[in-house]
């Protein structure tokens, strides 16, 4: 096959240890075929081969989000904006503007508040919404960690959620001194009135999605590992819009997808497998959940949290799935050839999902690819060494570090020093697959790159790194973006390294991230990376400015 492209003159990083930095590499259609110095390519030119000079700019495998719920991003890119928001005030005025612009739709949704960021850190109410909503508009707005959200008067009266209504396993409805709903809902109490919510109709699904394939080639993310929500419907839907969209060609991404647990039985029925698909959506693990999270104090702890202004010395969490239904589909996923993908953030869910897999491991089917716990967030020193040994991918999230580290203290106390241990499990052996978590977090690549390596805020890079000991270099950070992630999916052999034969996913950086990590990182430095050029399939799909 003709040479179709030759990138040369670049600063190359493979993240190939047979040949780690090259300056050129040779493309033919879909595939690398070719790595070395710019006269070695160069001998490969054709008559119709594009050459495009790098100019010395770093260009690195296609980045990976290993942790994205890739089908509520793109939706959530198009409700009220009240990610963060500086305070509530704020955030209900994005609000009532976002109401302005869409006066048509039914409901009122949006994602990303956080009340720890606010100067009065309480949370909003029903009646907060009501007063810009009304009480006719329905509107639900999740936390910024999707494990609790505020409705507003006339959504839950769309739920029948009233003051009679008990809370649901696995979840709770917030209520006032007189046992009224007070609009807050945690965990599966969210469900009650999320189901209440229209489904948008797949043009709109689809639109939403290329719009959000586009953002993300923006930042050099080439493949993503998307993620199911607790007892949520989406998965299939989602699935099915994926798959129109490869039909179509139109599926410009990597997409490893994985199932919902309460979907088992349609899995076991079809017969489906872990790696179904091709080169472009696959199915990868089944997904369940242990607990909640930290900053809503639902993660799921083996000592109560510190006491909040309620005094509560007694709060350790919850379990949202009971462990023993949680080994029973464990065990049926591995029987029908699934590895498991499991979100634990508590130390207490870590241990216990660790124990699952430890019997899992001795009387239980191998995987095909190996098994993950999203987050592995709080994790008790005795537990640290237990994922390598049974091989168990970390799918950690560097931007949650530098986003939770008051919140952490202020629950946890002297055990913030056990949160978001990077360097620990990668010195223990464990593979790290690093995401984003969007839309909890911001999805840019660049900031979790500067979270990982600096282990602080940008703004606040004065202060020091916050527990400076468990950051990873760039290197380990770069691998858990590419090779690291693409191991976790089992597509190594297909993307993750600038290698001979692997499909040709590329990203060329304006910044030198070696450069900069090599002078002393001081600021926004690697945050504010932008991409020149990204690389999907051999074919360009994003260019910014000086692109070439």
């Amino acid at each position: 096959m003709e040479v179709s492209l030759i990138l040369r003159n670049g600063k190359i990083y493979t993240v190939d240890d047979a040949r780690p930095w090259v300056s050129a590499v040779a493309i033919a259609g879909r595939s690398i075929v070719g790595v070395g110095d710019d006269r070695q390519m160069l001998d490969l030119a054709g008559p119709r081969t594009e050459v495009i000079d790098l100019a010395g700019r770093l260009a690195l495998p296609g980045l990976c989000d290993a942790h994205i719920h890739f089908y509520y991003w793109c939706l959530a890119r198009h409700l009220a904006p009240v990610a963060g928001s500086p305070s509530k005030e704020e955030m209900l005025a994005r609000v009532g503007r976002w109401m302005h612009s869409a006066p048509d739709t039914a409901w009122v949704g949006g994602w990303g508040w956080n009340e720890n960021l606010w100067p009065d850190p309480s949370p909003p109410t029903r009646d907060d919404l009501d007063e810009i909503t009304g009480t006719e508009r329905p509107a639900l707005l999740w936390r910024v960690d999707m494990h609790a959200a505020v409705a507003n008067s006339a959504a839950l009266r769309a739920a029948g959620i009233d003051q009679g209504t008990p809370d649901p396993a696995g979840g709770l409805i917030g209520r006032d001194a007189t046992g009224r709903p007070n609009g807050l809902l945690w965990e599966l109490a969210i469900n009650l009135v999320a189901e209440q919510m229209p489904d948008p109709d797949s043009q709109t699904v689809a639109a939403a999605l290329e719009g959000g394939m586009s953002e993300l080639h923006r930042l050099g993310v080439t493949a993503v590992h998307d993620q199911r929500m607790k007892d949520h419907d989406e998965g299939p839907v989602a699935l099915a819009a994926y798959q129109a969209l490869n039909r179509t060609g139109r599926l410009a991404l990597r997409l490893n997808c994985n199932l919902a647990a309460h979907d088992l039985d349609h899995i076991e029925a079809l017969g489906l497998a872990s790696g179904f698909g091709d080169d472009y959506l696959r199915l990868g693990h089944v997904k369940l959940f242990t607990d909640g999270s930290m900053g809503s104090k639902t993660a799921w702890m083996l000592a109560p949290y510190e006491p909040g202004p309620d005094g509560d010395r007694t709060n350790t969490g919850l379990s949202v799935t009971p462990p023993e239904q949680m080994a029973a589909e464990f065990r049926r996923a591995a029987e029908a050839g699934f590895p498991v993908s499991v979100h634990a953030i508590g130390d207490r869910a870590n241990r216990v999902v660790l124990d699952i897999f430890e019997e899992l491991s001795q009387t239980g089917p191998q995987p095909p690819i190996p098994h993950r716990i999203e987050h592995v967030q709080i994790l008790d020193p005795a537990d640290a060494s237990r994922l390598a040994a049974m091989d168990i991918t970390a799918s950690v999230q560097p931007v949650h570090a530098i986003d939770d580290m008051e919140t952490a203290e202020r629950v946890l106390g002297d055990r913030a020093a056990h949160v978001y241990n990077f360097q620990t499990l990668a010195q223990s052996g464990a593979l790290l697959a690093l995401g984003s978590d969007a839309p909890v977090a911001d999805p840019s690549p660049f900031i979790g790159i500067h979270a990982a390596v600096c282990r602080q805020r940008p703004k606040q890079m004065s202060a020091g790194p916050w527990y400076g000991a468990e950051a990873l270099s760039l290197e380990q950070t770069i691998y858990g973006y590419t090779l690291g992630a693409a191991r976790a999916a089992g597509w190594q052999d297909t993307t993750g390294s600038i290698s001979p034969g692997k499909r040709a996913d590329i990203v060329v950086l304006d910044h030198d991230l070696f450069a900069i990590v090599d002078a002393g990182v001081t600021g926004r430095e690697i945050a504010n990376t932008q991409v020149a050029m990204t690389i999907f399939d051999g074919r360009i799909v994003y260019e910014g400015t000086g692109g070439q």
